[in-house]
């Protein structure tokens, strides 16, 4: 559970922290489309072994947290309409084994 006298960390941080995360780690990581630097949300396509994932925030039951949200070729157009509706929106690229959980601890809020 976060801490609500804590500040939310803005988009801006939590998308280079990931990346320098990522680098750190031996792979590759890359701004596909910038969003609100502030409070813009974070989509992130990983690929592994020839495939990409998109994941997004969702709300659950607990807060938000990253879905798989499409998959292969779905990927191009889920973020073509996301980015209609939301033009904040980041949208980040990630080739690195175990993406999903490096994702899942950086961006997943608690």
């Amino acid at each position: 559970m976060t801490d609500p006298a804590l500040p939310r960390l803005v988009s801006r941080f939590r998308v280079d922290w990931l990346l320098r995360q990522v680098a750190a780690q031996g792979g590759f990581g890359a701004v596909l489309a910038r969003g609100d630097s502030e409070a813009g949300a974070i989509a992130v396509v990983t690929r592994s072994g020839g495939s990409e994932t998109l994941l997004a925030p969702v709300l659950g039951v607990a807060g938000y947290e990253m879905a798989q949200m499409a998959s292969g070729e779905a990927v191009a157009g889920w973020i073509a309409r996301a980015r209609q509706r939301d033009p904040d929106l980041w949208v980040i690229e990630l080739d690195i084994p175990q993406a999903a959980q490096l994702v899942a601890q950086i961006l997943s809020p608690g």
